[in-house]
């Protein structure tokens, strides 16, 4: 056989290798049983900084049934429910986490974002400060927030013009939320 032959039989018998065998079933593949899932609270935590609130709620659901109703997982589903705007349901579950984790200075911040979004400034002012203290003052955010709060309850005449307050929502971890009120 020629040099040029074999080349032609070895390329031949290359492609006829790395063309790949049609799967026998048409289904898509299923769930690998040998793989590790991932932590719901992390992709829930991923989810919230991608602004994906609704798929963060179910995230934080799987979370809670590997992990139960924690302040972590409560604090998450009210968080996400807050960038929903269901602020009833955000209300709800973050004094849930509160009475769970009382020293969570993260969890009284978010709980006085949505109490300012309520419009109940007196209220939110002092968890603000709640919030303040149990932080000693270290976070930007939250000492942001108690600013507004403040500046708001002193500044008893809006006037005409409603204003656009922005609030930081901060969780447990590297990322901080921003939440705008809805003129």
């Amino acid at each position: 056989m020629t040099r040029a032959g074999v080349i032609a039989v070895l390329v031949l018998f290359l492609t006829a290798c790395s063309q790949d065998k049609a799967p026998d079933n048409p289904y898509a593949p299923g769930v690998a049983t040998r793989g590790e899932a991932v932590d719901g609270l992390l992709v829930g935590h991923r989810l919230m900084n991608a602004g994906e609130y609704e798929l963060a709620i179910d995230s934080y659901s799987r979370a809670a049934l590997t992990h139960g109703l924690t302040a972590d997982v409560l604090a998450g589903l009210g968080s996400a429910n807050l960038g929903l705007g269901r602020l009833g349901q955000a209300e709800h579950l973050l004094r849930k986490a509160v009475s769970k984790d009382e020293k969570s200075p993260e969890i009284w911040n978010n709980l006085g974002v949505v109490l300012m979004e309520k419009g109940e400034n007196s209220e939110a002012e002092q968890v603000f400060r709640r919030a303040y203290a149990l932080d000693n003052g270290e976070s930007d955010a939250i000492r942001d927030n108690l600013r507004l709060a403040l500046a708001k309850s002193e500044n008893f005449d809006y006037g005409e013009e409603k204003q656009e307050q922005d609030y930081k929502l901060v969780r447990r971890g590297s990322s901080d939320y921003l939440i705008r009120t809805i003129p």
